[in-house]
């Protein structure tokens, strides 16, 4: 996977770095490559006498704005397809005959109303269509995606490209991801360069503003903490501005960037439905022992979004669930579950940590749990007992009082 940002579309270097893209697929690389267009846009919307606002680094795309981001983004992709299909003698280029293939392969749904503010065509990945990308590979052609989505309604949203590339790397099981921005390799407010980041040390790196430098593009390394996050094992940072830095960074020792990369061959990860039939498999053991509530496999696949999974070897050997309370600042702690011959290693722990650091991302400021046998587990961790008439409503009006599950809570 490499990720182009449009701004990078306007460098004199994007010439060479669509040579050495070639390159890679001369050698057998299989490429996805997701373009950008937000510095297109601008132009766009400026020759129109039109700007847009934002919120939280998103657009918000007006409708009547759309068919002009259509056609900047439209534009760059043509301009992309161009810079694949020169060919001139003497050039890295002769002779390679690169196929490109795109399509609707991004099914995307509205972003909404977040805090207030209606992001109206502004758009979120919904699902990837996996095997139309995987078919493209497979014939020997690179996929070139733009930042768009079609919803089943038939409708087209502008989003983001960072979103996109890290949902279609992670859908197709991308090695790593590459991504390219104005800076290059990630460096702090000292000038202190920082060659490869672990998931945890990236994490808090993100989490520190005060170590930032004030220069440096910080997209390409969230975007890059987000990808392995969700299970792609390496995301690179390197510069569109020096040539030669994409072959630099995947065929020298140094390299040229900074890669990001999971903190041992355990990573922790968002669930995705691939994953249904391995949590069944953890937590079934546990749901006839009535330690865990009996989820069906129905269930499961409706609810994956609420998980997060530890995975070691493509094995799945431990999961956790945060469920959001819709009626309170709270969220319910659920299915913590982690394989009989790892339990001594306080991957449990890691786990809750995560969802701890999940639930305050959604400003939550109180997490529940109700279990039946491991209450003092979770008193161990810094929760309290509590009783069923504290819960939120929605959640009280589900508890089953046959069961008689012990009522946790724990302040954030």
């Amino acid at each position: 996977m490499v990720m182009i940002p449009g701004d990078c579309l306007a460098q004199a270097n994007i010439a060479n770095i669509i040579s050495d893209i070639a390159i890679l697929h001369s050698l057998g690389v299989r490429l996805v490559v997701v373009h950008g267009a937000r510095l297109q846009i601008e132009e766009e919307l400026g020759a129109a006498g039109l700007s847009s606002s934002f919120y939280h680094g998103a657009r918000i795309t007006e409708r009547s704005h759309l068919p002009h981001i259509l056609k900047a983004i439209g534009s760059t992709r043509c301009q992309m397809e161009a810079l694949f299909s020169s060919g001139l003698p003497n050039s890295p280029m002769f002779g390679a005959k690169i196929k490109l293939r795109s399509g609707n392969f991004i099914t995307a749904k509205p972003q909404g109303v977040l805090d207030g503010v209606d992001h109206q065509m502004t758009g979120k990945v919904r699902s990837v269509d996996q095997q139309a990308i995987l078919e493209i590979l497979d014939n020997n052609c690179i996929a070139l995606l733009s930042p768009l989505g079609f919803s089943i309604t038939g409708e087209v949203f502008n989003l983001s490209f960072a979103e996109v590339g890290v949902s279609v790397a992670a859908a197709t099981g991308a090695d790593k991801i590459l991504i390219f921005n104005d800076d290059g390799p990630i460096y702090d407010n000292h000038g202190t360069l920082y060659k490869q980041l672990t998931l945890t040390q990236c994490e808090k790196f993100l989490e520190e503003d005060s170590r930032h430098a004030p220069s440096n593009t910080y997209f390409s390394l969230r975007a890059g903490y987000k990808a392995c996050r969700k299970g792609v094992p390496r995301a690179h940072i390197i510069s569109s501005r020096e040539d030669g830095t994409l072959l630099r960074e995947l065929y020298t020792r140094d390299g040229s960037g900074t890669m990001v990369y999971s903190d041992t061959y355990e990573v922790l990860r968002q669930a995705k439905l691939d994953d249904v039939a391995g949590i069944l498999n953890l937590i079934s053991p546990l749901e006839k022992k009535g330690i865990l509530v009996k989820r069906s496999r129905e269930l499961l696949e409706n609810e994956i979004e609420y998980f997060t999974i530890l995975e070691k070897d493509n094995l799945i050997i431990g999961c956790a669930a945060l469920y959001p309370f819709p009626d309170a600042p709270a969220g319910e702690l659920a299915c913590v579950a982690v394989v009989k011959e790892y339990q001594k290693g306080g991957r449990a722990r890691t786990l809750l940590d995560h969802i701890e650091k999940q639930a305050q991302r959604l400003e939550l400021s109180e997490i529940y749990t109700l279990t039946t046998q491991t209450s003092h587990w979770f008193i161990e961790q810094g929760f309290t007992e509590s009783s069923v008439e504290t819960l939120p409503a929605s959640r009280k009006a589900l508890y089953n009082y046959r069961r008689n599950s012990k009522v946790l809570v724990k302040k954030l």
